[in-house]
């Protein structure tokens, strides 16, 4: 072992760690205080925002050009994984460049239409004259489609647990500490 590299800026340790606590506020907050919940939605939009700015100019794990690989290369890579012979990468491998995405596509899906639900719900928010004289249909629709995005999320954030928990341990190495300090062992 060589020692460690810095691998993940602080911007992106900060937007990670912000955007679990957002979405679980807003997960939480969903049935009982709604003020809470807008406000920690806004903040989840803001953080995938930023995200999607990040990866196209931030640095260089941080930028989907280090991290997104053809569908033919992800199933390749979980595919050596399930025989145990993938290989260790700096950024994020394969599949968790699938999940990076899969996440910001779910959490844009959510934040989404809970403003559609928002505007057609309570007339709040930046879509609500659009959506503020929907029927009782067209609300219910929205309230379900925020509902199953939000719980959608949920579950891919439970399939990016087990991920980071299966790669600590086949390389080990500590992910979840390597997005709490950046630095992760240089080299096998």
């Amino acid at each position: 072992m060589s020692g460690e590299i810095k691998v993940w800026d602080p911007l992106v340790r900060l937007f990670h760690w912000s955007l679990v606590l957002a979405f679980a506020v807003a997960y939480i907050t969903q049935e009982d205080f709604l003020q809470i919940h807008v406000a920690a939605g806004y903040l989840v939009l803001g953080l995938v925002a930023f995200r999607l700015l990040w990866g196209l100019i931030g640095t260089r794990h941080a930028r989907f050009s280090d991290f997104v690989y053809r569908p033919a290369v992800i199933l390749a890579y979980l595919k050596d994984l399930l025989a145990l012979r993938h290989r260790r990468y700096i950024g994020h491998n394969p599949a968790g460049g699938a999940m990076v995405v899969a996440l910001l596509l779910a959490l844009a899906a959510t934040t989404f239409s809970g403003l559609l639900a928002y505007g057609a719900e309570e007339a709040g928010g930046p879509l609500a004259g659009l959506v503020a004289n929907a029927g009782r249909s067209a609300r219910h629709l929205f309230e379900e489609v925020h509902e199953f995005f939000a719980n959608f999320t949920l579950a891919l954030v439970g399939l990016h647990v087990a991920g980071v928990a299966v790669e600590s341990v086949l390389h080990r190495e500590n992910l979840a500490r390597a997005m709490v300090t950046g630095r992760k062992r240089a080299e096998d």
